[in-house]
């Protein structure tokens, strides 16, 4: 009798873990369908960045920054500095021109009180991200998604053709951390 419930736990184990295996084995596909070909770097020994914006069809990245003031405070007009890190060009820094500004990867801000704004992508409305300053005196952006409230450290946008003023937009991912579990978290989105 005990080797029956034995051999029924060890079955019941091996179903689970199977479960489980296959759970995580599918929500990977779904992240990972349709990758870019690219190899990206990660931004290192940034000044007060925020969150990283990487997009087809090069390395070049987007830094969006927290904008201070000389004597270190928060610039309340603008608390957001973009710019870009020319990966593909010997990783200089350089201005977003006024086209990418206007119409792609620029923002527009608004103050919601005392350190804490809501901004949202020129190219892509719908979706409002937050900038807020934190108990530990720090600023982060979040963003929520599907119920879940995620601290933002990378955007991706996977463009696959198109034209330079109708990429073709496969779908845009969240990276960050989930602010409930302090786990990370891999969000895609449809950006159509």
């Amino acid at each position: 009798m005990h080797s029956v419930k034995n051999k029924i736990r060890t079955i019941i184990k091996i179903f689970l873990i199977t479960l489980i295996f296959l759970n995580f084995s599918n929500q990977s596909r779904a992240q990972s369908k349709d990758p870019s070909p690219l190899s990206f770097p990660t931004p290192k020994n940034v000044d007060h960045m925020l969150f990283y914006l990487q997009r087809d069809p090069n390395t070049n990245t987007l830094i969006y920054a927290l904008n201070l003031k000389e004597n270190g405070s928060i610039n309340t007009d603008d608390p957001i500095q973009v710019y870009w890190i020319r990966y593909g060009e010997k990783g200089q820094k350089k201005d977003l021109g006024y086209i990418q500004r206007k119409f792609a990867y620029g923002i527009d801000t608004k103050a919601l009180g005392a350190d804490k704004y809501e901004f949202r992508f020129v190219s892509h409305k719908k979706l409002p991200f937050y900038l807020q300053r934190y108990s530990d005196k720090s600023y982060h952006v979040s963003v929520t998604i599907n119920n879940r409230i995620i601290r933002v450290t990378r955007l991706f946008i996977r463009i696959q053709g198109g034209s330079f003023w109708l990429p073709n937009v496969k779908y845009g991912e969240i990276e960050g951390i989930e602010e409930s579990t302090g786990k990370p978290v891999v969000e895609r989105i449809s950006v159509k």
